[in-house]
């Protein structure tokens, strides 16, 4: 590379600050750039260009697939290698975390319009997970924008001052303080938007620097923001705008008073982007498009998993999608613990009218809680090393009134505590607690050395000491504070705590705060984020229905995210897909009013495999199950063109069975009601369907797989195959009568009625192999199981099944889908039929609270 080139591409790059790509190379001819150096330019910002749009992570979906103007940062940019030399001050290694984070968010200012556009009103979404650096990435955005050009930069941080004033010191630490003369502020640490008289101060042509406002989501600040931006309208034709939605899901979307306001902020800035920032984005995926509203239509952008970051799956595990092996889907760390139904009551109101006079009980269960988080404090201190602040998280209701009412017993509890370290008793129990703990967790397992409690019990008296316990609610004056020292807090709250704000060492989280939409319960997890140092020692105490719920909502994100990187492979754009959303029998995606504009969408059991991992274990309900299976097998020889015994393998295949013995078995036999895709009756007519319009799954095969090393069970007079082993998750449940397998049907056993070696082939080499031999036979697999199936040693976090009655699980594989498949209701999804609808505008509302 010449000297000149690079010079001329220094040139280039300068130009591109004012003009669109194709103008600067226009403007290189004028100059009288040689024409192979033009070319070479050409091709070098070609090749960034593309470099930008095939990053691996984070993947999106850009309206009109339109090139990018951004490309990266520049040697004289100041605002984001401010950033940079602070990342490494505070130990970030520039591979792979600052170099990732580069990445992500040159592609989030690579979809923003250029600064000179003469008007644009972008709107975007990018997706990141619960305490995963969202700010951080934002934050490196606004620094990029501004050192390309744009001007006003509004932050809208949540609906709760300490939110706010959080993000407006991390903004001013990052932004403002390394480059002071580059920043004007609107708001400060403590205090939210307050009008200023001369608006031309900050937007006049002699004002250069970058203008920040960070503001709440509330009503009244809004409102005196937008009137102030309108006495400004003279100058804001030149005054490009990037407006950052941090947790854009809460109160932005289908909000009476909050929306409208965001939109009418934005009306009065020609040249804006809005972005929004959320881990739960479920609502504003649920924006109606055709609306003049937040809908985000021209990108959404899945931010990457930043290593070591502790998400739903890895805690709480997932369930496998399609195309997925679920032998490879893991489990999640054991670090969940069971509140028993019979506890909750102690430490919950249960109605409205228990809260006045609630007195809370320390169970067993929150007792266990509280001296776990005292050893592990302790342990940490033997560490010498990670967050200095170690926070106990209590969170069992909303209500202000609850909260303090466990101030009282919890401060008895640690007082006796500390009154006990002389005990042997105590000591004995304490002694077993850490023990049991971190056996089930061994430190080695993420680079970590076990504490002895020998080691850990000389810190206790110091742990003690310095422990305190806070309501950090609305009404409360005693707050959480990180700045002054090392903290050692149990914190109980609610909606404070439940969002956005950071507990600095979480390391112990007691909830049971009941809940109803997706939205709510990912943003309450506090737990989630990064726990370097102590990444063995977190733990989480709630019931096992909300373990179940965080399991499906592990699984319900990770299709999403999966949703936004098919169809940006596909060069669809938000305006022409809608990310599908699953639903869940007990829980709502968001509030009611959010999904108003929703529709269901539809999906097709074609090319999918479904099983049954939720059972009953009680024995009327299996035997009626069992006598089903033996009625399906009994029917299958008596018509099947063909029967394979394999029962060395312990299998059989009953071959081209008439779907009408199919259907009639999904009539008699009992899919668990927590299984909403394991409806018989919506797979009944899909099948009935697909045989009537497209004269497919009339035939089916049908298959029995065992276990060789198992007990014999007959299914038919000389029938018999080994009893399978299924353990069940190791959670109790409020239901006595209720196991979940997670997983019952191997990638080999979709593969049972192919002929050929299939033991090599990927699940999706065998669904292919099914479509080019049996494009139009379904395959329905029976599993007996053992009803002790007592787990293995090395499956930690597994429990006997402990049925009452042997087991029949149920597998089916669907061929692929054709032209016309019918399809089943599981998912909603925005409903982008109405795009040419034009709807009202929103009208301004009475706002809710003050400032």
């Amino acid at each position: 590379m010449t000297d000149e080139f690079d010079g001329m591409y220094d040139t280039f790059k300068a130009l591109l600050d004012a003009f669109p790509p194709s103008e600067a190379v226009k403007r290189l001819e004028m100059l009288g750039v040689k024409a192979e150096i033009v070319q070479e330019i050409r091709e070098r910002h070609e090749q960034q260009t593309i470099r930008i749009k095939e990053l691996e992570e984070p993947h999106a979906v850009v309206l009109g697939n339109r090139d990018t103007w951004y490309t990266g940062p520049q040697d004289k940019d100041k605002c984001w290698p401010a950033i940079v030399e602070l990342l490494r001050k505070d130990g970030w290694p520039v591979e792979p975390a600052i170099r990732n984070l580069d990445d992500s968010s040159t592609r989030v200012v690579s979809l923003l319009n250029h600064p000179k556009e003469k008007s644009f009103s972008t709107r975007g979404l990018v997706v990141g997970y619960v305490q995963s650096g969202k700010t951080t990435n934002f934050t490196s955005v606004m620094a990029k924008a501004a050192d390309r050009g744009y001007k006003l930069f509004i932050v809208l941080a949540g609906i709760h001052n300490g939110l706010r004033r959080q993000t407006q010191a991390r903004l001013v630490q990052q932004l403002v303080e390394p480059n002071p003369s580059l920043w004007s502020q609107l708001t400060g640490l403590d205090k939210d938007f307050v009008p200023t008289e001369n608006p031309a101060a900050y937007f006049g042509k002699n004002n250069k620097t970058h203008v920040l406002c960070v503001v709440k989501k509330n009503a009244t600040v809004l409102r005196k923001l937008a009137r102030w931006l309108d006495k400004a309208s003279d100058y804001l034709k030149d005054c490009p705008a990037l407006i950052i939605d941090d947790e854009a899901d809460q109160a932005t979307v289908a909000t009476k008073s909050i929306n409208p306001l965001i939109l009418n902020i934005m009306s009065s800035l020609p040249r804006s982007a809005y972005v929004g920032y959320t881990a739960s984005p479920f609502a504003n995926l649920l924006i109606d498009p055709s609306a003049q509203d937040l809908y985000p239509r021209d990108f959404v952008v899945n931010l990457p998993k930043p290593e070591g970051h502790f998400g739903t799956e890895v805690l709480f595990g997932r369930y496998a999608l399609d195309g997925e092996d679920p032998e490879q889907v893991d489990d999640g760390y054991d670090m969940i613990r069971s509140v028993p139904d019979d506890d909750v009551p102690c430490v919950r109101p249960e109605t409205r009218a228990d809260v006045e006079g609630f007195e809370p009980v320390i169970t067993d269960t929150l007792r266990r809680a509280v001296e776990y988080f005292w050893l592990t404090t302790a342990a940490r201190r033997v560490r010498r090393k990670g967050n200095p602040h170690s926070t106990m998280l209590v969170h069992t209701s909303v209500n202000t009134a609850v909260h303090n009412s466990f101030k009282r017993p919890l401060e008895h509890l640690l007082k006796c505590a500390a009154e006990s370290l002389t005990d042997a008793t105590f000591l004995s129990r304490l002694r077993d607690l850490w023990e049991e703990e971190t056996a089930r967790v061994p430190a080695e397992e993420f680079d970590e050395k076990k504490v002895d409690f020998d080691s850990l019990a000389p810190e206790l008296p110091g742990v003690l000491r310095g422990c305190r316990v806070i309501m950090d609610n609305s009404s409360s004056e005693d707050r959480l504070d990180y700045e002054n020292g090392p903290v050692v807090a149990i914190a109980v709250g609610g909606n404070t705590l439940s969002r956005g704000l950071t507990l600095e060492g979480l390391s112990v989280s007691y909830f049971v705060r009941a809940v109803s939409a997706y939205d709510t319960l990912l943003q309450m997890g506090r737990w989630f984020g990064f726990r370097n140092g102590y990444a063995d020692l977190p733990r989480i105490w709630m019931t096992d229905e909300l373990a179940e719920w965080f399991r499906h909502l592990a699984t319900v994100e990770t299709e999403m995210r999966r949703d936004i990187d098919i169809y940006m492979t596909e060069a669809e754009t938000p305006l022409t897909f809608a990310v599908r959303l699953r639903t869940h029998p007990a829980l709502r995606v968001t509030a009611a009013a959010k999904m108003r504009d929703a529709v269901t969408a539809a999906s097709s059991y074609g090319g999918k495999r479904v099983q049954t991992h939720y059972f009953r274990t009680d024995a009327d309900w299996l035997r009626g199950n069992i006598t089903a299976a033996r009625n399906l097998v009994a029917a299958s020889r008596s018509n099947a063109v063909r029967i394979e015994t394999r029962s060395s393998e312990g299998r059989y295949v009953f071959r081209d069975v008439p779907h009408n013995v199919v259907t009639d078995f999904l009539a008699a036999y009992k899919f668990h009601d927590k299984s909403p895709e394991n409806d018989a009756d919506l797979i009944t007519g899909y099948i009935q369907k697909r045989v009537k319009e497209a004269n497919s799954l009339r035939r089916w095969n049908v298959a029995i797989v065992g276990n060789p090393a198992g007990e014999p069970f007959d299914l038919a007079p000389g029938i018999s195959v080994g009893l399978n082993s299924r353990a069940r998750l190791a959670v109790s449940n409020p239901d006595p009568y209720f196991a979940d397998i997670k997983t019952l049907m191997s990638r080999r056993d979709a593969a049972v009625d192919l002929d050929g070696d299939t033991a090599k082939l990927t699940e999706k080499g065998i669904m292919d192999k099914r479509g080019e031999l049996l494009p139009d036979t379904g395959l329905l697999v029976l599993y007996p199981i053992d009803k002790v199936s007592a787990p293995s040693p090395t499956k930690e976090r597994r429990a006997p099944l402990n049925a009452e009655e042997h087991v029949i699980g149920v597998g089916l594989v669907f061929p692929g889908p054709q032209h016309g498949d019918s399809t089943v209701e599981k998912y909603i999804s925005a409903n982008l039929s109405t795009l040419r609808i034009e709807d009202e505008d929103y009208s301004l509302l009475v706002e809710g609270e003050d400032a």
